[in-house]
């Protein structure tokens, strides 16, 4: 097909074109489908197998403030660490440094309260249950990076080449920042979301926190009903997860319930939690505290992930002691 033009001269030469040939993607596809193996998504604990994380995936959790979206992404960004011994991580949280974040893990792994844990005045009793745990977290902790400033998706990218890193957290997205200049924050956000549908195409496991806004009521307004549109900059963040969850629950009750109000390759299903906030724990209902069952996922090649990085150009301006899981 021939590119029309007025003249030779007075436009550029069309760029190279960028596509997979049917055949191509017929080949790979049926060779995905005669290995008889599904696509590789990790085990994140008793409970949460309804939760696709995974190389390839973006997934998204948002809630509102004091639902507990950080501690449960730790939760289960940790176990998933546990369970896979060749996992590796990166966490690219804005608000929170390394020592509170493993705080949490301490006081949920072994059953000592946070309070307790951050005023560091531990009995007999509690210094036992920490040193069970002692070896538990020096392990994950020697697979897992927290990134330093600058929030932004190129220290990101080098970050995870430096640390062969096989998923990264972000927390939360509206903070971390793309590369270019960009008219408000809706248009950075699409690029943000952009970038990271790149970094999921080239193998990573994305998990993404973000904020959501209050919903307009008879009350006027707050945080109940949350959905899909709750998310800030919601059609921008929507278009690149794979799956997004919002955890939702009544102030003062330990009750919540992930909402699964996306799933791209399945049947969105909810998940119903109770909340101990003493252990920064997330349970679901019948699931006991219990070290998890080692299991390896194979990872494809996600090396030079810097190297594909990519400066985009400027968007216009559009709009009692709790129970010890380690045995």
């Amino acid at each position: 097909m021939s590119h029309y033009r007025s003249s030779e001269s007075e436009f550029a030469p069309p760029p190279d074109a960028r596509y997979t040939a049917g055949a191509d993607a017929f080949a790979a596809w049926r060779e995905e489908l005669d290995s008889g193996s599904p696509p590789p998504q990790f085990e994140l604990g008793q409970g949460f197998e309804g939760v696709n994380v995974g190389p390839g995936v973006v997934t998204l959790f948002g809630g509102g403030p004091g639902a507990g979206k950080t501690a449960l992404v730790s939760q289960l960004m940790t176990d998933a660490l546990r369970i896979d011994p060749n996992l590796r991580l990166l966490i690219a949280n804005v608000e929170m440094p390394p020592s509170a974040l493993l705080d949490r893990q301490l006081a949920r792994i072994s059953g000592v309260d946070l309070g307790t844990v951050r005023g560091r005045v531990f009995d007999e009793q509690h210094g036992e249950r920490i040193e069970a745990v002692r070896p538990v977290l020096e392990d994950v902790v020697n697979r897992t990076a927290f990134l330093r400033p600058p929030f932004d998706l190129e220290n990101i990218a080098r970050s995870v080449d430096a640390e062969d890193a096989g998923v990264v957290v972000l927390d939360y997205l509206q903070r971390i920042r793309p590369p270019g200049t960009h008219g408000d924050s809706r248009g950075s956000v699409a690029a943000t979301m952009d970038y990271l549908r790149r970094f999921a195409d080239a193998g990573m496991a994305v998990v993404a926190v973000a904020a959501v806004a209050r919903a307009k009521n008879d009350r006027g307004s707050s945080y109940d009903g949350l959905n899909l549109a709750s998310f800030r900059e919601s059609s921008e963040i929507e278009y690149g997860a794979d799956d997004a969850f919002i955890l939702a629950g009544k102030p003062g009750s330990p009750d919540r319930v992930l909402k699964h109000l996306k799933s791209r390759n399945g049947e969105p299903r909810d998940i119903p939690l109770r909340f101990e906030g003493a252990y920064q724990s997330f349970r679901a209902p019948g699931v006991g505290m219990h070290a998890p069952t080692a299991k390896t996922v194979e990872l494809g090649d996600v090396d030079g992930l810097a190297e594909r990085f990519e400066v985009a150009e400027p968007a216009s301006d559009a709009d009692e002691g709790g129970p010890c899981d380690v045995e």
